[in-house]
């Protein structure tokens, strides 16, 4: 007598691969739509960051965390009589390299200020690393001074710590050149899981590493 084998004809096999392709297809592509939100978030945050630095200096003649004293700001009313930190007035901001991520120096009293003048959103009376802004990779956004140009005078910064490699390629190109060691935003090589502060600039982006993405104010 003769046995019959039981199996998956060709035209089955055939159909399930073609399902598979179309599953990790999707996959794929709902991950590179999640990835480019992502970018498009952070470039936007970055852009409504000096747009409130800048707005900040219309109207008080004056940078935000350099203002001052505390009773002049005090004196304004509203939510900034609930403001507890103040700059000197000097018209310098005092945020250096190092503190980027740790908001110290004149960093605490800049949020504080964008905050209370209804600039940025958050509460205006929070303090020190619970201040600083979560990115859209998780990371923390900061500001500094002397991060960026490369060359040349140094200017205010508004960086973003925790950027993987393809991501910082793609906000580095959205807002400007795509390099990381020149033009107007420049990126400093990070650790995996740390907010680690601006320091030399990266030679060229790779997508297994992570990245501090600054860019000027």
């Amino acid at each position: 007598m003769k046995t019959r084998q039981s199996g998956f004809t060709l035209v089955e096999i055939a159909i399930v691969l073609v399902i598979i392709g179309l599953l990790l297809g999707g996959v794929l592509k709902g991950q590179e739509l999640i990835d480019n939100a992502k970018v498009k978030n952070a470039a936007n945050d970055m852009t409504a960051i000096s747009t409130a630095y800048n707005s900040y200096i219309d109207r008080f003649r004056t940078l935000p965390g350099d203002d001052g004293p505390l009773a002049t700001l005090l004196a304004r009313g509203g939510p900034w009589t609930t403001i507890t930190v103040a700059g000197n007035a000097n018209g310098v901001l005092l945020t250096p390299v190092a503190s980027v991520f740790t908001n110290a120096a004149e960093e605490d009293s800049f949020w504080q200020h964008l905050r209370a003048a209804g600039f940025v959103t958050g509460d205006h009376t929070v303090v020190g690393v619970a201040a600083l802004p979560r990115n859209a990779f998780n990371g923390l956004t900061g500001v500094g001074t002397g991060v960026t140009p490369a060359v040349g005078v140094a200017v205010n910064s508004v960086c973003m710590s925790q950027v993987p490699g393809k991501l910082a390629r793609a906000l580095d190109t959205q807002l400007d050149n795509g390099v990381p060691s020149s033009g107007s935003v420049l990126a400093t090589l990070g650790a995996a899981g740390a907010n680690t502060a601006p320091g030399a600039a990266a030679a060229t982006y790779v997508e297994g590493s992570v990245y501090t993405v600054c860019r000027v104010l």
